[in-house]
């Protein structure tokens, strides 16, 4: 017997080539299955002494109560006509009873980690957006880029973004129409001039291809107006994500106060449904447990709303915008330094953290230098003794800089609600410019509207903020975190705003801890007009390249 101890009759052998991409072979990977029978097969799996591929013939393939033919039949064509569509969807809604069993029978909410989906979600906006990617583990989004993609498009007349229904239907209406068409018509307007000026200040050079100039330029402009684009602006986003990451998303979106949120938790409920309802089953609208979820949603937020209004009303804020590290333990390179030996001896962690604490500097240094001397770029990734030091920071940026590192979803971060309390970026680029009147006069004019709303309906306000606004939030991170991330967004071809920010995030811990700047020898402290134009162009080009060698 080799590898895989069990062996198949050759008809066996041909069903599952079907499936599995080996019928011998310990390791293989499965296909043209889907979710709910992948996620209920491995859950069976965990406690059965057979194969997996003997599971899948005995206990789905064989079981008539499975319907797995007419559920995974279509799999295997190219086309699926309406009669077969409409066969599928309901030999699934009759198995549903046995893949409920199966998964409910296991009493583990990891097991919805064992089937995903492939969502579509478009025409949102970007707080939406945000509000989507706030779920962090276990889904992987992708969003509309506003750097390589024109947001002045119309439809029908009309720019493209999000008509709140209350706003629609409130005495806010006409100014939330005039000042998202007002942003955007400065928007489009401030391309083909601020174009111009950066063909002047930074011309092709010869050798450098016309595709590649022209499409790196435009993403320097884009990047300078962004912040012009209302919060309201439609976005698109292609999500993938586990049965459980779906079902936790969209128990907080039924849950949220603005009515996008709850139709986009509708929504996506209903999709979802039709291709993994036994993971996403109790995002249902009457389902216990998403009533119960609303409940104690609406109850702790009507809760901190009233002792918020009661104990914070004095409490000064952070109104500069810059980076604070708030938080840190002193004793992180102690902890960090035990974290490192802990792997290579057999020393309790107490223990090996109160030696640290009675070892001279220069031999901590060394341990620290262990853990750091040996990388040689950012995508070697730190031991995981670094997650032993963590810090807290806040921050006030703008909303367009958020957008880029709320990304970074291994970490605790929270907001505040957007507003224009904070004021706004303007790009230099412009500044001392006939478009810098232009700018301001925007989005001074959003910042009248905002405030009018803001004082009745104040997250529905948030609709009119330009992205170019500062906002309030912060980050609890760890070591570890904070370096992939410092590392990453300092890179010459980072947006000149985030690359700022995590510049200062690593100066920071670094001032507090100077042992620590060994671990962040990646960040690139520099300051580059050229950076992100040049690193575009080599893009473009390298794909160029590879597309006349095809």
């Amino acid at each position: 017997m080799i590898e895989g101890y069990e062996e198949f009759t050759e008809s066996q052998i041909k069903i599952l080539q079907r499936y599995v991409t080996h019928t011998s072979s310990n390791i293989f990977a499965l296909r043209n299955l889907p979710e709910v029978i992948k996620g209920a097969l491995f859950s069976r799996y965990s406690r059965s002494s057979l194969g997996l591929r003997s599971l899948l013939l005995k206990d789905f393939i064989l079981n008539e109560e499975t319907a797995f033919g007419a559920i995974s039949g279509a799999q295997t064509h190219l086309q699926q006509d309406d009669s077969e569509l409409e066969d599928q969807i309901t030999a699934i809604k009759k198995a549903q009873n046995f893949y409920d069993r199966i998964l409910d029978g296991y009493g583990d909410d990891s097991i919805g980690e064992l089937g995903g989906a492939h969502l579509a979600i478009e025409n949102i906006s970007m707080i939406a957006a945000k509000n989507i990617e706030d779920c962090r583990i276990g889904g992987s989004p992708l969003e509309k880029s506003t750097r390589y993609i024109y947001f002045d498009q119309k439809v029908d007349g009309e720019y493209l973004y999000y008509r709140e229904p209350i706003l629609m239907t409130s005495a806010f209406r006409d100014a939330y129409i005039n000042t998202c068409n007002h942003l955007f018509e400065t928007y489009s307007t401030l391309i083909p001039p601020l174009t111009e000026l950066m063909e002047k200040r930074f011309p092709k050079e010869h050798d450098v291809s016309k595709v590649a100039y022209t499409a790196a330029l435009r993403a320097k402009v884009l990047d300078c107006l962004r912040g012009l684009l209302p919060s309201s602006a439609l976005t698109n986003m292609g999500m993938y994500g586990n049965g459980r990451f779906f079902e936790t998303l969209i128990q907080k979106l039924n849950s949220h106060n603005l009515a996008e949120m709850q139709d986009v938790g509708r929504k996506s409920y209903q999709e979802l449904s039709k291709v993994i309802p036994s993971f996403i089953r109790r995002g249902d609208p009457v389902h216990k447990y998403q009533k119960a979820f609303t409940q104690f949603r609406e109850q702790m937020g009507s809760d901190l709303k009233i002792l918020s209004e009661r104990h914070t009303s004095s409490i000064s804020r952070m109104d500069s915008a810059g980076v604070r590290l708030i938080s840190y333990d002193l004793e992180s390179p102690i902890k960090v330094a035990a974290a490192l030996l802990f792997e290579h001896c057999k020393a309790g962690l107490h223990e090996l953290q109160e030696y640290c604490r009675s070892l001279p500097e220069e031999e901590l240094n060394r341990i620290l230098d262990s853990g750091s001397n040996f990388r040689e770029n950012r995508r070697q990734k730190s031991p995981r003794a670094l997650e032993h030091a963590m810090f807290t920071f806040e921050i006030v940026a703008d909303f367009g800089v958020y957008r880029d590192l709320h990304r970074h979803r291994m970490l605790t971060q929270e907001r505040q609600l957007l507003s224009c309390d904070y004021g706004y970026f303007i790009p230099h680029e412009i500044v001392g410019t006939e478009m810098e009147k232009l700018y301001r006069d925007a989005m001074d004019e959003a910042k009248k509207v905002y405030e009018a709303i803001a004082e009745e309906l104040p997250e529905e306000a948030q609709y009119v903020v330009p992205m170019g606004c500062n906002m309030h939030w912060y980050f609890h991170v760890n070591l570890r975190g904070l370096q992939w991330l410092c590392e990453l967004r300092s890179a010459p071809a980072g947006h000149p705003n985030y690359r700022f920010i995590a510049q200062e995030l690593a100066k920071q811990v670094c001032k507090v801890f100077p042992s620590f700047e060994r671990f962040f020898k990646f960040v690139d402290y520099e300051g580059y007009e050229l950076g992100r134009l040049g690193q575009e162009i080599r893009i473009i080009e390298k794909r160029l390249m590879k597309s006349a060698h095809e």
